[in-house]
């Protein structure tokens, strides 16, 4: 059997075709550039919010530009992983990109407030929106595709590569940012600096979907599962799965429903800790600690930095020691030094210790990310796999996302710092909660087919 036939065996990279070599590159910028997209409202938009808003609504606005974004994501990542696990994982990618540029590149021509009024906002949150069912359909397809072409003991370092990505994307914008408006001044970038963001950002897309285009196709497992299944009864193999296609019944009732409950929870948390260590610190900072805030992009950034080195040792280091006993130890730090640690954070006294101290919060925190796009992809089978992915990682969300709406009405009742902490509490309880309602498979079990780990997991 060639590397072509069984691109999952436990060789090297050197061994993979170079159409897979190609899905593992594009899994890593791919999600890199997915992940510029879902961070530019976060901090690119900040400093234009009045031109963009208008004094009487830009804190307002800023928020609910955010929260667009979230919530379009769901209907992304269960509308395209069903389109994906149909049509394939390549076409799907290729199409979700281009709407992600599509999106991209509309913000960056809206009128000012100035022109349009109350009606930039709205066009703004719109196409966020959009641009979120798009973001999660790319990676709904374009991550378990990498996983189905990655080697089983690479699975974990390439999950870790992949999902590091995202905090890689967050200190690029963070820098940026920072760069530009050092460059051209606050006036400046209000007015188009920010603007010039937002086409990079589409043109970073256009330029990964002609990668897609020319060097990605899909990997042949569901061509390996039909030959097997020819074979046994006698007949030509075919290019169709033997198994039946399912859908989001299937994930929310049916057969693989434990393993989907089990992972929203266990993504719920994750986003609980997302929302407060990275989008409720950021905000924090800029309001509440001595922070210039010229100096807030440059802190988010140097966190975001240490926070993408550890998550990739994290993914690599699940394949070593397991993913459950991983992801229940990083919970339990989560949940014990997360709350202080954020609450040291917004009070420090200086750039440098609350650049330490963020980079600490989200080692602590969003770093267990790390293997999750391998755990995700290892807990359903390939005619389910993008929806199971995206349904899993995108519905979870939701509930988090609401955090504007939530964490105004608790803070009288907790405080105002309390409340943040409260939820970094609860987000590392539920990693854990979620780990431990997980299968509990060795390095050994999921050294193999991911079919075969989905199907071990199930038992």
């Amino acid at each position: 059997m060639t590397a072509l036939e069984d691109p999952t065996s436990s060789s090297s990279l050197r061994t993979l075709p170079p159409e897979g070599r190609a899905a593992l590159r594009a899994g890593v910028v791919g999600n890199l550039i997915d992940n510029i997209h879902v961070f530019l409202p976060v901090t690119a938009l900040a400093p234009a919010m009045l031109v963009i808003a208008g004094p009487s609504a830009a804190a307002s606005a800023g928020a609910l530009i955010i929260v667009a974004m979230l919530l379009g994501r769901p209907v992304g990542g269960v509308v395209f992983g069903r389109i994906a696990d149909r049509l394939g994982r390549t076409r799907t990618t290729r199409l979700a990109i281009a709407g992600t540029a599509g999106c991209a590149l509309a913000i960056a021509l809206v009128p000012t407030h100035e022109v349009l009024g109350a009606g930039t906002v709205a066009l703004v949150l719109a196409l966020r929106f959009v641009g979120g069912v798009f973001v999660a359909g790319e990676y709904s397809a374009a991550i378990p595709l990498a996983m189905e072409w990655s080697a089983p003991r690479r699975r974990g370092l390439m999950s870790g590569l992949i999902l590091s990505m995202a905090p890689w994307a967050q200190a690029t914008i963070a820098f940026a940012v920072a760069a530009l408006l050092a460059v051209l001044g606050p006036e400046q970038y209000a007015a188009w600096g920010w603007r010039a963001l937002f086409v990079a950002g589409a043109a970073l897309s256009l330029g990964m979907m002609l990668y897609y285009r020319r060097h990605v196709v899909d990997a042949p497992m569901p061509r390996r599962r039909s030959a097997a299944t020819a074979r046994s009864s006698g007949s030509a193999p075919s290019t169709v799965p033997s198994a039946p296609r399912a859908g989001l019944r299937s994930l929310l009732a049916g057969r693989w429903a434990p393993a989907f409950w089990q992972a929203f929870v266990l993504m719920t948390g994750l986003w609980l800790l997302t929302d407060s260590t990275v989008l409720l610190l950021t905000a924090r900072l800029s309001t509440d600690s001595l922070l210039t805030p010229e100096a807030v992009p440059l802190v988010m950034g140097a966190a975001s930095i240490a926070q993408a080195l550890v998550m990739a040792l994290a993914g690599h280091l699940s394949s070593l020691v397991g993913r459950r006993r991983l992801l229940v130890v990083w919970g339990l730090v989560a949940a014990v030094l997360g709350p202080m640690l954020f609450w040291a954070a917004v009070h420090a006294p200086s750039l440098a210790i609350a650049a330490l101290l963020a980079a600490l919060l989200q080692v602590a925190t969003v770093s267990a990310y790390g293997p999750i796009a391998a755990y995700l992809s290892e807990r359903f089978p390939t005619e389910v796999r993008s929806t199971g992915y995206g349904s899993a990682y995108s519905l979870s969300l939701v509930l988090p996302a609401l955090y504007p709406f939530y964490v105004p009405a608790l803070e009288p009742w907790l405080g105002r710092h309390p409340t943040v902490m409260a939820m970094v509490l609860l987000g590392g309880a539920l990693v854990v909660v979620g780990a431990l309602l997980g299968p509990r498979l060795s390095p050994q079990d999921v050294d193999t087919d991911l079919d075969e780990v989905a199907e071990r997991g199930a038992r």
